[in-house]
């Protein structure tokens, strides 16, 4: 269990000031000029050696990405973008962070840019987030008054602007690719790599972009030192984590833990345990809607970090959303609520994933009544294997994984269901 001195985040439930004075009694903004000091070149090989992988979902080695960023300018300005379009859902630990604890995200926006060459840094803000935006801007503009942004800002020598971007509440413009077509004005839609971003990205410069939380820890990695983070959690999947677990726990809660925590200690610990105990669990999705259920049982013992959940359960920590579903749940009906927003929000442009997403929610809708045949579930998951992978963005498969985790770890749930309403036998939730 993480102890309280090794938290990054010291506000993420907002009991206390959130303002730059509450953010500096905490430790924020102490000695920033001087981490700029010791160069770009070290602040990236910090970030290597301290293991942070992107808290986005994808888990790529932060310090890794920034060092693709061209060393010297070829005449383009650089950008670092940062994406706060939080709309995998069952997630909200971004929300969090820039509700309570605004100034870890600036701070970290500052260094970040410093060390990929860029003066400018654009936060892209999901649209529904209308408080999280205020309190954001609120904060980006106590930092330019006191000189933290800006022209020579924290008094490091660099020239340094953030701006805040509101879009319009489209999932897909989660997607960095899509993310840069809407900053652009244009309509939110994933682009064909290469090039990649960090070549040609925002208005065809070199461009990173980050999740929230994986740039909000790095000014207190840098303070307290990379062997310090990767002390935490295994090898290859270090430091703190934020998890937003819901569903049927006693208290579902956002929380920063250490990475590869055990699934019960998160949920005994945080979670005052499984709504009507342990034999309750049926299912759990360990990391957002697009990654693959899990059965309850495999779940009770589970490492909660990339390599275990992908090696040993065939699914992923993603987003680290932990969403609980008791033996209340009709398993099919959850699924398929999945499938019909991956539906409603593919935005069309490769066709394995704008055929694929509407034939696999009604097909899925067919089995949530029993009304589909037996070998159509094998049917169904053939469809998913050719939308997976087959697309220009990871959209086709966030739709076609929760189909696959369904028929891999519940087939008999659906057979059985299918059987019922043959026979005439349909339960009474089944029939619902």
């Amino acid at each position: 269990m993480l102890k309280d001195q090794d938290r990054i985040f010291t506000n993420l439930y907002g009991m206390h000031d959130r303002t730059l004075a509450g953010a500096k009694a905490r430790g924020h903004w102490d000695g920033t000029s001087d981490i700029l000091g010791k160069g770009r070149d070290w602040i990236i090989e910090e970030m290597k050696a301290s293991g942070l992988r992107g808290r986005g979902g994808a888990g790529f080695p932060t310090g890794l990405k920034w060092s693709f960023m061209p060393k010297e300018s070829d005449g383009r300005p650089a950008y670092l973008v940062v994406n706060a379009d939080e709309s995998e859902p069952g997630t909200c630990k971004d929300r969090e962070i820039m509700r309570h604890d605004p100034h870890t995200l600036i701070e970290g926006c500052l260094i970040a840019s410093f060390a990929m060459n860029a003066h400018s840094c654009f936060i892209y803000i999901r649209g529904e987030y209308i408080r999280e935006r205020e309190a954001l801007q609120s904060a980006i503009d106590e930092a330019y008054d006191a000189g933290l942004l800006g022209r020579n800002a924290a008094g490091s020598g660099w020239d340094f602007d953030l701006f805040l971007h509101h879009g319009a509440g489209a999932y897909i413009c989660g997607e960095e690719t899509a993310l840069l077509e809407s900053l652009e004005g244009k309509k939110g839609m994933p682009r064909m790599k290469p090039p990649f971003p960090a070549m040609a990205g925002v208005y065809g410069c070199p461009t990173t972009v980050n999740n929230v939380e994986s740039i909000a820890v790095v000014p207190t990695i840098l303070r307290r030192g990379a062997e310090w983070f990767s002390s935490f959690g295994r090898a290859n999947n270090a430091g703190t984590k934020i998890f937003a677990i819901s569903g049927h726990v006693n208290t579902p809660c956002v929380v920063e833990e250490a990475m590869s925590i055990s699934f019960e200690e998160l949920i005994e610990t945080h979670c005052g345990g499984i709504r009507g105990g342990w034999d309750n669990l049926m299912a759990v999705i360990p990391g957002g809607s697009s990654v693959p259920c899990v059965r309850g049982e495999k779940m009770r013992d589970a490492i909660l970090d990339y390599d275990y959940l992908q090696k040993d359960l065939q699914s992923g920590l993603g987003t680290a959303a932990v969403i609980v579903m008791d033996k209340s749940t009709d398993i099919v009906q959850a699924i398929w609520r999945l499938a019909k927003f991956y539906k409603h929000e593919s935005c069309g442009q490769c066709t394995p994933c704008r055929e694929g997403t509407g034939w696999m929610m009604r097909v899925m809708e067919r089995l949530v009544c029993g009304e589909a045949e037996i070998k159509e579930i094998d049917m169904l998951w053939d469809v998913s294997k050719q939308v997976e992978g087959h697309t220009i963005c990871a959209l086709g498969d966030a739709a076609a994984w929760p189909i696959q985790g369904l028929i891999r770890n519940f087939r008999d749930e659906i057979e059985d269901r299918i059987k019922a309403k043959k026979s005439g036998r349909m339960g009474a939730m089944a029939a619902e």
